[in-house]
């Protein structure tokens, strides 16, 4: 009884302890509440940031600039697909923004008359639009692997569009030629569109849906050239540029409205490494090799011509007008017209490799009768037209359709590879055939010419379209496409999946040991 009664009292001076402790803490904190609301009074908080609401304000402007018609956003379940009329809308385009590079080719000597400057000066118009073109060729376009290409490529109409208002108002040259520079480089949207159509379009019509965009490229190098001169002529100059500024918003408005969204096929590589491995997969993959010195040369012989063209005309015994010389530019309608229905019967239904070097054949023989007739009859130069574009459109877009098949989630870069080694041609072409024009005449230009064209043949026929090497037919000499197609990703496979044997942050090549690898 009394061990009982003595621990009841234990327990209450516990009790008694603990509400004793509890008091002084209690006391404790509102002495410190009281304490803080002194100091707060005295020195008052700075008032707490919500992130909630900056975080909804950033994604509501967010959702407001990447907002897009319901008709045009992605649904994996539904991906789509891709018509005639998406191939049109592509190929127009491709006209009116690659017209960008073009508009003041035919009208420099007007441009140093308004800036007074000298023509040599007023050349550099056409050459910083080229070399922006190649900057951003280079720099801009491997960025399509890695983005969604939609708001990649109204991005970058809207900002063209935009800087080309300062080319139609100023009145600065030093200003005039920087604006063609910055023009130049958000002209690159056609080569986005390009492997766009290699990733969506069947691959048993690739070629001549493929072809249909290139005819687009054309016919904007057409359009450009012979409304430039025309407008020019009978107007100010600067009308062209504001009709050009036009185009440009519309080709927006209707991307904007029709162009769908397609997630990136690539996520998480480097930058940096993926431009070095563009450098590195031109030397490791056969085929690329093969396509990009072909298209070197395609377009050394193509520049090389158009430039000396205007040389030839303009003396005895044709002496022609400007405007007449500027007309040769309508032959490109030959070209627009044949390239679609060529690739739909010969490029889609044998192997790629036929159609480049029938293309480069039919180039050839149109050089060679140009070469040593074109300096008494006009004949000559209009064969050569004809026979040459139609067979660098064909070689071309044989040539991309091949190096296509390399990698489907590369395609931009390989686009990249082959573009920088045209474009090499092409300044190339332009320097050597106005050197040999100078020292020999249209004989010694034309003479490089089917240099140029003899040795894309020879390279396009020591190495078979199924050989693995570098050298050889070890795969045979069919020029029948095979039976099996191996199926490629379509729109719905684009998004990332990592391969069981990769491990997380690595990414697929498709180009096996040698090619586009990350290191």
């Amino acid at each position: 009884m009394m061990d009982k009664n003595t621990q009841n009292e234990e327990d209450q001076s516990e009790k008694e302890v603990m509400g004793a402790n509890t008091e002084d803490i209690s006391a404790t904190n509102r002495g410190k509440s009281e304490a803080d609301g002194q100091n707060d009074a005295q020195f008052p908080q700075a008032p707490a940031i919500d992130n909630s609401k900056k975080d909804g304000l950033l994604s509501r402007i967010v959702r407001v600039l990447n907002w897009m018609p319901r008709r045009c956003r992605y649904d994996p379940e539904n991906p789509p697909k891709f018509t005639l009329s998406m191939n049109i809308l592509l190929a127009f385009s491709g006209t009116f923004t690659v017209a960008n590079l073009y508009y003041p080719q035919p009208i420099l000597n007007i441009l140093a008359e308004d800036f007074d400057v000298s023509y040599e000066r007023a050349s550099d118009v056409a050459t910083l639009s080229q070399a922006g073109y190649a900057v951003g060729l280079l720099f801009l376009c491997p960025l399509a692997d890695m983005v969604p290409r939609r708001p990649f490529i109204l991005f970058l109409i809207w900002a063209t569009a935009t800087t080309w208002i300062g080319l139609c108002l100023t009145n600065n040259f030093n200003v005039f030629i920087s604006l063609s520079f910055l023009c130049g480089v958000g002209t690159v949207t056609p080569q986005l569109m390009l492997p766009l159509v290699g990733d969506l379009a069947p691959p048993g019509r690739r070629a001549s849906c493929l072809s249909v965009v290139v005819s687009g490229l054309a016919l904007g190098l057409l359009i450009a050239r012979v409304l430039s001169g025309v407008v020019a002529n009978f107007t100010s100059w600067r009308n062209i540029y504001w009709l050009a500024f036009g185009a440009q918003y519309l080709t927006l408005a209707l991307l904007f409205f029709f162009l769908p969204d397609y997630p990136a096929k690539n996520k998480g590589l480097n930058y940096f490494k993926v431009l070095w491995g563009m450098a590195g997969m031109v030397v490791t993959e056969p085929l690329l090799t093969q396509a990009c010195i072909i298209g070197f040369l395609l377009s050394a012989a193509f520049t090389s011509f158009w430039t000396t063209l205007t040389f030839l005309l303009a003396s005895p015994p044709y002496e022609y007008s400007s405007l007449v010389i500027g007309c040769f530019a309508f032959i490109g309608i030959v070209v627009v017209a044949l390239a679609p229905v060529w690739s739909r019967l010969i490029t889609d239904r044998f192997v790629f490799l036929f159609s480049v070097v029938l293309g480069l054949a039919f180039e050839f023989i149109g050089i060679v009768i140009s070469t040593f007739i074109g300096s008494f009859t006009v004949a000559g130069p209009v064969i050569h037209a004809i026979m040459m574009d139609s067979g660098t459109n064909f070689a071309h877009t044989a040539n991309r359709s091949n190096v296509y098949n390399l990698d489907p989630k590369a395609r931009n870069r390989v686009n990249t590879s082959y573009m920088v080694f045209c474009f090499a041609g092409q300044i190339m072409g332009t320097a050597v055939g106005n050197r040999l024009y100078a020292q020999g005449g249209w004989v010694w230009s034309g003479s490089s010419n089917i240099a140029f064209i003899g040795v894309a043949i020879i390279i396009a026929i020591i190495r078979g379209p199924r050989e693995t090497g570098w050298i050889g037919w070890s795969k045979g000499w069919s020029i029948k496409k095979d039976d099996t197609i191996k199926r490629e990703p379509v729109a719905s496979d684009v998004e990332d999946v990592i391969p069981p044997h990769e491990e997380p942050g690595e990414q697929s090549t498709g180009l096996g040991t040698t090619a586009l690898k990350e290191h």
